[in-house]
């Protein structure tokens, strides 16, 4: 369905422009909307036949997916504005906004559910059921795998934590109705009183989806690590001539889906014209753009290589790091003189959790490199890569 209304209303599969993308937000919220108001009024209607409480809370949970999945196309509306003089990186972040209001309303329905769930194992009764209630609740399954497989689809192809986060929601609501339809089951032929067993079993699950998707949409705005084949792509693109000596620094600025800015720097032969440098700096920045839907920033570092001390210092500290771990990497590696001393500045590549602390991992570079000559002074900055 989705599919066939994208190709009348939508007609265009160029997910990454910010129109297109806008559309396919607003056509997934409105599919949404209507098909959760729909599941809403038939459960209730079963929760009516049937006086069960994990019904009701199902239907419930279905009525804040229909506000869900209206924030979401608010969201993706919000975030297609165009960037202005006050927000000149553009307005994408909002659409990360809409995925943390989202689950919110996800955690609260969570809480309700639990806590009326917990009053029914306390007061339990066996909710009387009629066969159009299973009917109901095996079509609400159904409708909920659509759901979540169309988001996921959709999501990834405009590349979408909100819609992702809703389809984790989707596929939680599939877990929490199956639960229920099992309930009612124990309960019409079995004559065990589950009802509010369901109902808790829901609210966890309802809870933890909810955090699962709060930690998704938080994580972009907080500054997460960029992908690992993110990072890959840039490098092929980068490490595109051989004047390019090797590329470092890179940093990946999120201001939304298709408001992506990159900075970097490039490692270049010293004696290289400069002006011819940047030319193909300037071309790689424009295959960037093009490739990555982004905008990039690269900054040039000069590589001596053809003098011999230096090339002697480089290797006396490539072997020095060996020794201490050879997990270990460095990179911007340069030299200043001061009469006969040598300040050897570069970076040295860590972890968050590297064992060695980073002043102590300083000394002991420091330390072993002046055994080795006593003119070396080493300027170290430590860089965190996980």
């Amino acid at each position: 369905m989705i599919t066939l209304l994208a190709r009348i209303f939508i007609k265009s599969d160029n997910y990454s422009d910010l129109t297109v993308r806008e559309k396919y937000g607003r056509l997934c919220g409105i599919v949404g909307i209507l098909l959760n108001i729909l599941l809403f009024a038939l459960k209730l209607l079963a929760a009516a036949m049937t006086g069960a409480i994990a019904i009701t809370a199902d239907a419930f949970n279905n009525l804040s997916d229909a506000a869900s999945s209206l924030v979401t196309m608010i969201g993706f509306k919000l975030a297609s504005n165009k960037a202005d003089s006050e927000h000149p990186f553009g307005h994408g972040r909002i659409e990360y906004i809409s995925g943390v209001i989202v689950s919110f309303l996800i955690l609260l329905m969570a809480y309700e559910l639990i806590k009326n769930s917990i009053y029914k194992i306390i007061h339990p009764m066996l909710p009387h059921v009629e066969s159009a209630v299973f009917v109901i609740l095996v079509f609400s399954i159904f409708v909920k795998a659509y759901m979540a497989c169309y988001n996921i689809s959709i999501g990834k192809k405009i590349t979408s934590v909100a819609l992702k986060a809703t389809a984790k929601d989707s596929l939680s609501d599939v877990a929490a109705t199956t639960v229920v339809l099992l309930s009612v089951l124990a309960g019409t032929f079995f004559h065990i009183a589950l009802d509010g067993y369901g109902g808790l079993i829901v609210g966890i699950m309802i809870m933890f989806t909810g955090i699962s998707a709060f930690k998704d949409t938080v994580d972009p705005l907080l500054g997460k690590a960029p992908d690992p084949e993110l990072i890959k792509e840039i490098e092929q693109i980068v490490m595109c001539d051989e004047r390019i000596l090797g590329m470092h620094d890179l940093i990946v600025h999120d201001y939304g889906p298709g408001r992506m800015m990159l900075s970097l720097h490039v490692e270049v032969p010293y004696k290289e014209d400069m002006l011819k440098l940047h030319e193909l700096i300037d071309t790689i920045e424009y295959n960037l753009r093009g490739v990555i839907n982004c905008e990039p920033v690269i900054h040039m570092d000069p590589v001596v290589d053809d003098d011999a001390e230096i090339n002697t210092a480089k290797q006396n500290l490539e072997k020095v790091i060996n020794d201490i771990d050879e997990s270990l990497k460095f990179h911007d590696f340069h030299v200043h003189r001061e009469g006969v001393n040598m300040n050897i500045v570069f970076d040295v590549v860590t972890t968050h959790k590297y064992s060695i602390d980073d002043n102590e991992l300083r000394d002991m570079i420091t330390d072993r490199m002046r055994a080795i000559d006593p003119r070396y002074n080493c300027v170290i900055q430590i860089d965190k890569k996980d």
